[in-house]
């Protein structure tokens, strides 16, 4: 696995070491990588959106609601 160092101002350096703290995560790296990964799935979902309306903005598509389903598992199956 690859490393990567990062400064953070230290109010959210201790925010950061608070989550892990809590217990929740157990390091720093596993707290940074969920939110890299979040991050991720957030996009891909904003870009699976945006390409959702413009297939359904095009004159071509003749979608019906029950296509959704497919999509969707489609998409989820891609993760």
């Amino acid at each position: 696995m690859d490393s990567m160092n990062i400064s953070l101002p230290g109010p959210l350096k201790a925010f950061i070491d608070s989550q892990v703290a809590d217990g929740r995560y157990s390091s720093v790296s596993e707290y940074v990588r969920e939110l890299v990964r979040a991050d991720e799935k957030r996009k891909a979902q904003e870009k699976l959106e945006t390409m959702l309306l413009e297939g359904l903005a095009s004159p071509e598509s003749s979608w019906v609601s029950s296509d959704l389903d497919g999509i969707r598992a489609a998409a989820r199956a891609g993760h």
